[in-house]
């Protein structure tokens, strides 16, 4: 995996060692990126069992009986449950492709530590290993102390308790990878029409 994962709007991934505050940032983040005017969908990596699903509900039934997939609907929400028995741990290309037809502004990524994707690190002091701020796809960190070690100069530093820096970086980081998402797209029908000559 070196190459960085692609899709039609931009990824970021949310990175940190449990304990840290991933669930939390994201409650305060999420509303804040919502007051920007911005779509944005999460996907977030159990490393155990889950289920959103009730005994005793039809749809648990249904699925315990061998509907794959089941899709549960209401005026309100639909769930969409597959069992992956077989599946060691997701695959984050497989889902980002799930995301496509929802055509968000961007989708954050909670977990999936290891897949190429720009990543928003968050630290805090005395929890996990400092490794977690160094890489090539760590973009920024957001840390509750000063950094433990020395950062890559372009790596941005924020503040872990203040939502609204992070908030804004974001969008900073947003609008320019937007932008650099344009002009990739822009070179690519350019050399396409290019080669129909």
């Amino acid at each position: 995996m070196e190459n960085e994962l692609t899709a039609p709007f931009p990824i970021l991934g949310v990175a940190a060692w449990s304990g840290t505050g991933k669930t939390t940032l994201l409650e305060k983040l999420l509303p804040r990126l919502g007051e920007y005017g911005l779509s944005v969908a999460v996907i977030k990596h159990a490393h155990h069992s889950f289920d959103v699903d009730q005994p005793g509900k039809d749809s648990y039934k249904l699925r315990s009986a061998g509907a794959a997939p089941i899709l549960v609907a209401s005026r309100q929400r639909f769930a969409l449950m597959q069992e992956t028995p077989d599946q060691e741990e997701p695959d984050l290309a497989q889902l980002i492709a799930m995301m496509v037809p929802h055509k968000p502004d961007l989708v954050i990524v909670e977990g999936f530590k290891a897949w190429p994707i720009p990543k928003l690190v968050l630290y805090r002091e005395g929890v996990g290993d400092v490794d977690i701020l160094t890489g090539r796809w760590v973009e920024a960190v957001a840390l509750s102390a000063p950094p433990p070690i020395d950062l890559a100069a372009s790596v941005a530093q924020l503040d872990l308790d203040d939502s609204e820096a992070v908030a804004q970086w974001v969008v900073t980081w947003l609008s320019a990878k937007n932008d650099t998402m344009s002009s990739k797209n822009t070179s690519s029908k350019h050399m396409s029409s290019k080669q129909q000559w």
